[in-house]
């Protein structure tokens, strides 16, 4: 039998060794972040380098100059610069702390203003008048409103004109979305906020409420700890350049709430299947979700987070109110004259009908990835990787649930990204395109910091601050 000094002096060696093996994990997950953001910094300067050593015709048939960004090449400061640079040394030097101090509620609320006000800082580096209008050009959905004097005849007619070459098609960019889109900024006209400064600082406010949409999510879903790691990093994303202004922005944040609504649904019906709270939870979710497919054809693919959402609750009731919710919106559309699968089968047609036919996939396939990457950030790419590695080595402490739902919703953000781009139905323009997703991959940097020092999470930030800043200034945006 042992004597006691035996036995602590086990007691003492094993606790020696686990905490040795916590070390040696943790240095290896830091190396693994490292690796991700690395590798996606090349991918970028890849896809940067590509098109210049390419023959003329190539980089014509590319139709970007600053590809794999969709824009141009053109070093600048603006009246946003200033604003921009006090944004970001705010959140790297005390978004952190705050984070961890601030009532969460509030915190949400928080992080959704910041990255308004980043966003516009952002979007107003080429001139406030570069902000205002770019959603009344020619190719815009401002362009066609004026001519909706019939809004049932509009929806009826919708489908008939988005192929190209008939004297009454629409535009590029209402042809391209279902009528929901179009519908939206004719109701801003009616009740009186005309002009592009409205519809820019209404795309900028619903896009940017999404960060509190998905911290909600989060609480929900992994708890309060790694919600409060992903609030900076939500107010300073990097994709928030695209925010402002574009219609993606809109539709990126009625998808956030829709999917930060159903898992909501999901927590509380989970335990309580009585809750009136949760049914109603539910409820909106799926009419925000089919809302947002009527809005955007490609956030059909937001299914895959919403499932991810179901599976990691382990429940399947909140479709019990979502389903018929969102039926009763797509029985509007019926209604009033739009089937889904007919524009979706025009926008196929219209969409090869243009610059699409020629845009090469031998680039844009991966030339996509790295467009995504500049969207959510180094730090996001980093999260990818935490994400994947989700198999516990033997012998490891048991992953906190939290960290594998967060990582679970994340992974189902960049699955559907992949999708989308194998359907090659998005060549370029997809750091605009893919808003609603790379929101979430970004979210997903709370993994990387979370349980470590403040000055970790500061890095990160810095870095994601830093590549929306140099993008802002280096290439005039084009929508």
């Amino acid at each position: 039998m042992p004597s006691v000094g035996c036995v602590i002096d086990v007691g003492r060696h094993t606790t020696a060794l686990d905490e040795t093996q916590a070390v040696s994990a943790r240095s290896r997950a830091i190396r693994r972040d490292v690796a991700w953001a690395t590798g996606a910094a090349l991918l970028i300067a890849v896809a940067f380098v590509v098109p210049p050593l390419a023959s003329h015709s190539y980089r014509l048939r590319l139709v970007s100059e600053a590809a794999p960004i969709f824009g141009r090449f053109h070093p600048h400061v603006g009246v946003g610069t200033i604003p921009a640079l006090v944004v970001a040394a705010a959140v790297v030097c005390w978004g952190p702390a705050v984070a961890e101090r601030m009532p969460y509620g509030r915190l949400a609320a928080c992080s959704s203003t910041v990255l308004a006000g980043w966003s516009m800082a952002l979007g107003t580096v080429g001139g406030w008048h570069s902000f205002a209008t770019k959603l009344t050009g020619y190719d815009q959905y401002l362009h066609e409103v004026p001519g909706v004097h019939d809004i049932g005849y509009a929806v009826r007619s919708f489908a008939r004109r988005i192929l190209d070459y008939q004297p009454d098609s629409w535009t590029i960019h209402v042809s391209g979305h279902p009528p929901g889109a179009l519908l939206t900024f004719v109701v801003l006209d009616r009740i009186g906020l005309r002009g592009g400064t409205w519809a820019a600082l209404f795309c900028v406010a619903v896009g940017a409420s999404g960060a509190a949409a998905v911290l909600i999510a989060v609480r929900a879903l992994a708890g309060e700890e790694l919600g409060r790691s992903c609030a900076p990093f939500l107010a300073v994303f990097p994709g928030g350049l695209w925010l402002a202004v574009s219609g993606d922005a809109y539709f990126s944040g009625v998808a956030a709430w829709g999917l930060a609504l159903l898992a909501v649904a999901a927590v509380r019906l989970r335990s309580r299947g009585g809750d009136p709270w949760g049914w109603l939870a539910g409820t909106a979710a799926g009419l925000l979700l089919g809302w947002a497919v009527y809005l955007n054809y490609g956030l059909v693919l937001a299914a895959l987070p919403a499932v991810a959402i179901l599976a990691i609750a382990r429940t399947a009731r909140p479709l019990l109110a979502a389903i018929p919710a969102a039926i009763v919106v797509t029985g509007a559309f019926v209604a009033a004259g739009f089937w889904w699968l007919d524009g979706y089968h025009a926008v196929v047609t219209r969409y090869y009908q243009g610059i699409a036919s020629f845009r090469p996939a031998s680039y844009w396939m991966w030339g996509d990835i790295a467009a995504a990457a500049c969207a959510f950030g180094l730090a996001g790419a980093a999260a990818l990787g935490r994400a994947t590695a989700l198999r516990r080595a033997a012998g490891a402490p048991p992953r906190d649930p939290g960290v594998t739902a967060l990582a679970i919703v994340v992974l189902a953000a960049a699955v559907a990204m992949l999708v989308a781009d194998v359907s090659a139905l998005s060549k370029a323009e997809v750091e605009r395109i893919w808003l609603p997703f790379t929101l979430w991959v970004t979210c997903g940097a709370g993994l990387v910091t979370v349980g470590r020092p403040r000055r970790a999470a500061a890095e990160w930030l810095a870095v994601q601050a830093l590549g929306a800043l140099a993008i802002a200034h280096l290439i005039q945006i084009y929508q």
